[in-house]
């Protein structure tokens, strides 16, 4: 039975017990950037201009709903 040791997924610490930093592609990240900068665009989007001319869905529910959240982050309703 032969000892291999894997490598670790966690990295040694440096000397002075500061670990060092990991490295990540931006080929892993780019696409949960854009997906969670998507979701931030549309939840901007219904937070502050889901009424009037540019209402994608009808009703007020959806601006009863988000109503606090709107003068919380600033945006003029009534």
């Amino acid at each position: 039975m032969a000892d291999s040791a894997a490598p670790s997924a966690v990295p040694a610490p440096l000397v002075g017990g500061a670990a060092s930093p990991v490295k990540l592609p931006l080929r892993e990240i780019a696409p949960w950037a854009v997906l969670m900068g998507a979701l931030m665009l549309l939840a901007i989007y219904f937070i502050g201009s889901e009424e009037g001319a540019f209402s994608m869905v009808g009703g007020t529910w959806i601006h009863e709903f988000v109503h606090d959240g709107r003068h919380l982050l600033g945006f003029p309703c009534h």
